[in-house]
């Protein structure tokens, strides 16, 4: 009986653990996430909308996307990965010297849920610093690879300076059968005024090529958002409430 015992004790403490180290993932259900937490889904002023995009620099993809966005004179929030920082300083200065948002991804693009409080931290000082060093500035902003939020990862932050925000809308833009019509489409189906687009700038997690489809989408996605009155831009000039 004892031993039964001592099992289900030890049963209900290692599940009551893994919920408080992954209990933070039900965010990634938007509507939820939408409905009880604003700030963190990223919605902000009502007649805005935040375009961002994850997992780069890259040195094919990035230089092209910043072309496209400089001509439409749009701004956005580029949540960068500090391994690819340091791998491409160039195309990260590029994204800076342009007049961009960044913002931390990580510094691998690592699943936090399974990683411990010590790995997470250091993932993310990591990456803050690398970020920090190529660019001359430290982010405000950090999005979880996956959208995967933990605990130890919110402690982390918070001890860190940064800032969690998730999206509101994204275009399925990393798969390897995304199109530029495909992104259109998922992305205006779900995006409202006061919304954060999330998009990719690079192929580094993802389908080799299929920045190809987000650079196409991208001006028609402009274009949808100018045509019903709301500007687009970084997250710095989102409105967001803590």
């Amino acid at each position: 009986m004892n031993g039964r015992l001592l099992a289900t004790a030890a049963t209900t403490g290692a599940a009551l653990i893994a919920v408080a180290h992954a209990g933070p993932a039900v965010t990634s259900w938007p509507a939820l996430r939408r409905r009880t937490m604003p700030g963190l889904s990223g919605i902000g002023d009502p007649g805005h909308v935040a375009l961002t995009f994850d997992d780069g620099p890259h040195p094919q993809a990035t230089p092209r996307l910043l072309d496209v966005l400089d001509r439409h004179a749009v701004r956005a929030t580029f949540f960068m990965l500090g391994s690819q920082a340091l791998k491409y300083p160039g195309a990260a200065r590029l994204v800076a010297a342009a007049g961009h948002e960044i913002a931390l991804h990580g510094h691998e693009h690592h699943l936090l849920l399974r990683r411990g409080a010590a790995a997470t931290y250091d993932d993310l000082r990591r990456g803050r610093d690398a970020l920090a060093d190529v660019l001359g500035t430290v982010p405000t902003w950090w999005r979880p690879p996956y959208g995967a939020l933990t605990t130890p990862a919110l402690l982390a932050v918070g001890r860190l300076g940064l800032r969690p925000v998730l999206w509101t809308a994204w275009g399925r833009d990393w798969t390897a059968t995304a199109t530029r019509e495909s992104v259109i489409r998922t992305v205006s189906r779900s995006l409202r005024g006061g919304g954060t687009v999330l998009l990719h700038d690079s192929d580094v997690t993802a389908a080799p090529g299929c920045w190809r489809a987000t650079l196409a989408a991208v001006p028609a996605l402009i274009e949808h958002c100018k045509g019903r009155g709301w500007s687009v831009g970084p997250l710095a000039d989102h409105g967001i409430r803590s």
